[in-house]
């Protein structure tokens, strides 16, 4: 076959991508000088590290920077994100595998407010050592990415750990 021939199987190929089946997201871990990470109280008692979905078209670093400024009104550049893993787990209710770029924030800039009262109720920042038990199991499963020593409910999940390659 030729290269012509192969791209053009290529592109009919790609055309029509399978079912949705899986929902991408990400969690920030945002920490301060003190060491402490920034989480939010939700409305629904439960508490969480910034994040949310992958829009079309964003990279996860991308994303992480418009859901931190729309939920906290910080700043950061996407430059500032650091994938440092990818969790599967599954959403049974809905049969979706839900997949979480587990993400660290290396600079930021303003000071932390409810930008979106609906949703969260405040912003805290939180030693590491003293978590909240009540966590949004995404998050405390970037928070164990993170940093394994924290002491929290465990629950099935798949942990895929990323670093960055040289160059």
């Amino acid at each position: 076959m030729s290269n012509s021939t192969d791209r053009a199987a290529t592109a009919r190929r790609n055309v029509q991508p399978p079912p949705a089946r899986a929902s991408l997201g990400a969690g920030v871990v945002v920490t301060d000088d003190a060491g402490r990470v920034l989480l939010g109280l939700h409305r629904s008692g439960v508490w969480e590290l910034p994040g949310g979905q992958v829009e079309p078209g964003e990279s996860v670093e991308e994303a992480v920077v418009r859901e931190l400024a729309e939920e906290t009104t910080l700043v950061a550049e996407a430059a500032d994100v650091e994938v440092i893993g990818l969790l599967l787990d599954s959403v049974t209710s809905t049969q979706l595998t839900r997949m979480t770029a587990a993400t660290v924030l290396r600079g930021f800039r303003g000071v932390p407010a409810v930008a979106e009262p609906d949703k969260i109720e405040r912003w805290e920042w939180t030693r590491p050592d003293r978590l909240p038990t009540a966590l949004f199991l995404p998050s405390a499963q970037v928070l164990r990415v993170w940093r394994p020593e924290p002491p929290l409910a465990d629950a099935r999940f798949h942990r895929y750990v990323l670093g960055r390659m040289p160059g």
